[in-house]
Parts: C-alpha cells; sequence; structure tokens
C-alpha cells in the first residue's frame, strides 16, 4: 500500500506516446516532467532495443528528479530498466512474484473497465486505474460519469486513478469525485504545443511547476572541486590532523603513532534506498557505519576518505546533498574528510576508509574472550532491522525504530569506558548478536550460553512484534545494523564499566568450546543480511 507521500505521486501520471511525431520523446517527457507530472509511465507495445538508449534516458531523468518511473505492461523491460514498477492491462500476474523480480518497493498499478471488476482487484496491488471515462460518454452526460465515478472510489479501498479523454476541466471534477490521480496521454502527446498542455494539465491537478530540474552529472573535475568546497566550509576552525589537506594527489596527516585503518562500503539497493532516505540521511550514516568499526577498536577518528561511484541519473544536487550529510557526521565525531575519488557505474556507491589513532597500551580484539567471562552490550537491540521492516512495510506507526534505523551512532563514549577499564575483546553489531556473537566465539575458540531475555528487549520492539507477530528475542538475536558494541570481560569487570554505562546489559556467557559455538541458541534465528529486506 502507498504511503501519503507516494499517493501524491498518483496526482499527474503521463503516459508516453510511442506514435508521437513531434520531436524526440525524451524532449518531451523533459517538457511534462517540468511541467509538474508527478509520475511518467512508459507505454510502447513495439519496443524494440533500438528504443532502449532514450528509454533510459528517459528513467534517469526521473530518477534525478526523484520521480517514480514505471513501465506498462512489460514486466521483463520493467526489470532490465531497474524500473520503479509497472502498470498491468491483465491480472494473470501476481504482484507478490512481480515485486520478487523487481523488488519489495516496487509499485504496481492494475487496469480495471466495468464497475464489477472492481470487487475482484486484491489489495496487494498499489493503486487501481478506471477508464475509459471521457472519451465517449454515450449522452450520458457529466453527471452521470461523477456519480459513475464516486461509486468505483467507494467500491476500492485502493487509491484510483482516471483516465480516458482527460483535460482539465475533466481532471477537476475527478478529484472532486475522489480520485487519487489521473492518466493522460493524447491530451499532451497530440497537442500542438505539449508543453503548455501539460502546464494547463498540472494547474487543474494542483501540481506546482518545477522551477529547476535535475539533470545527471557530467562533469567529473567540476564536482569533486565543489565537494572539496564542501569539506573546507565543514572544517573552517581548521583540522589539526591533516598537515596537507584534499586538493592535491593526495592529502597529508601528521605521523600517528598507532594507526588504525578500516573500510566500508554502503550500495544503493542493498545498503540504502532514496525511497526510504534522503542524500543527506544516506551520507550521515555512512559515515557512522564507516566509523563505527574505530571505535570498536577504541580508536579516535582521525580522517576520512571516499571513493564515490555515480550513475548516470545522480545528479549533481545528489551529490552536494550526500556530502553535506557527510559532513554533518564528520563535525559530529571530530573527523576529517582526507579526500577520495569519483568514477562512473551503474550503480550508485560509496567506499569508505577510516583513519583512526588507536590506544597504544590496548587493541581489543574478537579472540580476547575467556571461559568465564561474560558477554555484554551497550544498548537495546533489534531496533535498526524493526526500523527497516517498517520502510519496507510503508508502516510510519514506529518513527523511533525507523530512526534508529536511519541514524545509528558510532558508539565512541561507550568505547572510551570500556577501554578505561582494560576490555580486551569487543566487537561491533552489524551483523546482528548471533552472528556477531559468532565472530567472537569463532576467534576466541569459545562457547556463547545466551542469558539474553525478554526483559533486555526495547518496549518499542515489543509493540512492533506483538502488532506483526514476530518473536521479540528472535528479532533482537538476528537484528542487523544497530551498532551498538558487544564485548566480553569478568563479571566484576562489567560491575565497574555499568556505574559509568548504565544501559549496558549482560546477553550470554563465554564456555569453554567443546566443539560447539552456541549453547541454548532459539532455533531459525539468523545472522542479519544485507540486502534481504524483510522477516519471514
Amino acid at each position: 500500500m502507498l504511503t501519503t507521500q507516494e499517493r501524491r505521486c498518483l496526482k499527474f501520471i503521463y503516459v508516453t506516446d510511442a506514435h508521437i511525431g513531434a520531436g524526440p520523446l525524451r524532449v518531451q517527457v523533459e517538457a511534462v516532467l517540468g511541467a509538474g507530472a508527478t509520475m511518467i509511465r512508459y507505454s510502447n507495445p513495439d519496443f524494440s532495443w533500438r528504443q532502449y538508449p532514450e528509454v533510459m534516458a528517459i528513467r534517469n531523468t526521473c530518477r534525478c528528479n526523484f520521480l517514480p518511473f514505471l513501465v506498462q505492461d512489460d514486466i521483463l523491460l520493467a526489470k532490465v530498466l531497474e524500473a520503479d514498477g509497472v502498470h498491468l492491462h491483465r491480472k494473470q500476474e501476481n504482484p507478490d512474484e512481480i515485486r520478487s523480480l523487481l523488488g519489495p518497493a516496487a509499485i504496481i498499478g492494475i487496469s480495471s473497465g466495468p464497475a464489477q471488476e472492481m470487487t475482484n482487484i486484491g489489495q496487494n496491488y498499489d493503486y487501481v486505474e478506471v477508464g475509459p471515462l471521457f472519451e465517449s460518454q454515450a449522452g450520458n452526460g457529466d453527471v452521470s460519469v461523477s456519480e459513475h465515478l464516486r461509486h468505483l472510489v467507494v467500491q476500492t479501498r485502493l487509491p484510483l486513478v482516471a483516465t480516458g479523454g482527460i483535460k482539465p476541466d475533466s481532471a477537476v471534477k475527478c478529484f472532486a469525485n475522489g480520485a487519487a490521480g489521473v492518466a493522460v496521454r493524447r491530451f499532451i502527446s497530440r497537442n500542438e504545443s505539449p508543453q503548455l498542455a501539460a502546464q494547463q494539465m498540472a494547474v487543474a491537478c494542483g501540481c506546482p511547476t518545477r522551477q529547476e530540474m535535475g539533470s545527471p552529472w557530467h562533469d567529473e573535475f567540476d564536482l569533486i572541486r565543489r565537494i572539496l568546497e564542501k569539506a573546507a566550509a565543514g572544517h573552517s576552525a581548521g583540522q589539526p590532523a591533516l598537515r596537507v589537506p584534499p586538493g592535491d594527489d593526495a592529502c597529508l596527516l601528521y605521523a600517528l603513532s598507532t594507526p588504525v585503518i578500516s573500510t566500508d562500503a554502503q550500495r544503493e539497493g542493498i545498503h540504502f534506498r532514496f525511497d526510504w532516505q534522503t542524500p543527506l540521511e544516506v551520507g550521515q550514516k555512512a559515515v557512522s557505519v564507516a566509523l563505527s568499526d574505530l571505535a570498536a577498536c577504541f580508536a579516535r577518528p582521525v580522517s576520512l576518505f571516499v571513493n564515490l561511484t555515480l550513475a548516470p541519473y545522480v545528479s549533481d544536487r545528489v551529490v552536494e546533498q550526500l556530502y553535506t550529510g557527510i559532513g554533518h557526521s564528520l563535525r559530529r565525531y571530530g573527523c576529517a574528510l582526507g579526500g577520495g575519488n569519483v568514477s562512473a557505474g551503474g550503480h550508485l556507491g560509496l567506499d569508505l576508509f577510516a583513519v583512526g589513532e588507536g590506544r597504544p597500551d590496548l587493541f581489543p580484539k574478537r579472540s580476547g574472550a575467556r571461559p568465564g567471562d561474560g558477554l555484554y552490550c551497550t544498548g537495546p537491540l533489534g531496533l535498526a532491522r524493526a526500523g527497516l521492516d517498517l520502510l519496507v512495510r510503508k508502516d510510519p506507526d514506529f518513527p523511533l525504530l525507523i530512526e534508529r534505523f536511519k541514524f545509528p551512532r558510532a558508539r565512541f563514549d561507550a568505547a572510551t569506558i570500556l577501554a578505561d577499564n582494560g576490555v580486551a575483546c569487543v566487537i561491533d553489531i552489524s551483523d546482528g548478536l548471533c552472528g556477531d556473537a559468532g565472530h567472537i566465539a569463532e576467534a576466541s575458540d569459545i562457547a556463547i550460553e545466551w542469558t539474553f531475555s525478554s526483559a533486555d528487549v526495547a518496549p518499542e520492539l515489543i509493540s512492533y512484534c506483538r502488532k506483526y507477530a514476530h518473536d521479540p528475542l528472535a528479532v533482537a538475536l538476528s537484528g542487523g545494523e544497530d551498532y551498538e558494541l558487544l564485548f566480553a570481560c569478568r563479571p566484576d569487570t562489567f560491575k565497574s564499566i555499568r556505574k559509568d554505562l548504565p544501559g549496558a546489559y549482560p546477553v550470554g556467557r563465554c564456555l569453554s568450546s567443546g566443539g560447539r559455538r552456541f549453547v541454548n541458541l532459539p532455533r531459525d534465528v539468523r545472522s542479519f543480511q544485507h540486502g534481504f529486506y524483510q522477516f519471514s
């Protein structure tokens, strides 16, 4: 089901006309988008491979402007183009099977004819399109069309899009009678002035014009210059770690007595999606995730390097927002941007290289747990995984859980306390409690007996699990992307730690291995896998 924001994308759908003669289709689409259209639907029953570059350019233009691009009736073409969804004129296909091919966030619309068909349309579609409404009224008049439309709106719980002979005056009638949007083709494509027709339709739909259209990035050197300007502006007070700042072939750091280096990667469609997060939020999270490994090593963050892979649909504006988010997080952690690289690629991606200053007397390792140690965690678990599931489900009812997925924090505050107490075994929890505890057990050659209980589960997570019939303990154990710290130490040491870190709590005990890794792990609990969005 579409969210309120996504429903707005249905207001003014432009359906491309494969048989127009007024210039390239891409130019017409750009004019329609500039006028205020909220979605583009590519329709071409005679599609051939020669038209692929043009339709890919149209898709890129839509993505640059954060507008949905759907393909009509051709599911395989939608897959190849990585479209945002499909619109179908037949009901033989199963929407759930289509989403398994196109992705869980795919928008799927369905056309309906006579009113009696409405009751047979399942709720696993995102919207239903009804028509033709105005192409041939057979003398019934606007009153009967309005009554018919009101009847259809009542019949379905799905957002209803009206189509068939839609013009500005009839669009107004559609909205007045409950339609969520209109789908328009010939009024624009066959008009002497398609741009003027699109502007008139946008006014009727209440859609503002786009004063500034995003376009794909094209100048690598100009982009790098603007990135460096943003970095310099964000660190105007100076960064003592950088002897020579970015701008040359490399930056020069002041000498580090105990350098610690870590890497991380963020990939669109695997780690983030722009229908879940803004570019600014993606940039903020990428830094926190990359620096979290330094926190788990008791290292002070010094400098971050970012290799950026840009797809052809990424605009300069998106890159600037990404780096605005990166800058926010760097300032939060007192870290400097040391430089990076920009290259073209098929998908947007960030490869991050973090440099830190470690403690000369202590470097915690996964292999530092011993039988008799307790296993402890610095904060609540499972919240980020639940937040991700809520984004996939388009359920806004648990904002704290969604916030934990979008805005994790690297626990340098907790790391300082653990280091001061001489803790020798630490790992940050990115793969879930079960997965990361398994890394400790493997490296330390121990077995873990779980003491984690429902009393340790956050109330918000319990409410979410109650709504979706999940086991709270299983969600917290499998989790993922919480970025709390998991550590092993003697119980007496933990008593001292808890005075300064009251949110920490025990999750297990370390035992002699005996050829096993877990003693009492609940069945069907698995570690978090990036890219597998929903719970089974």
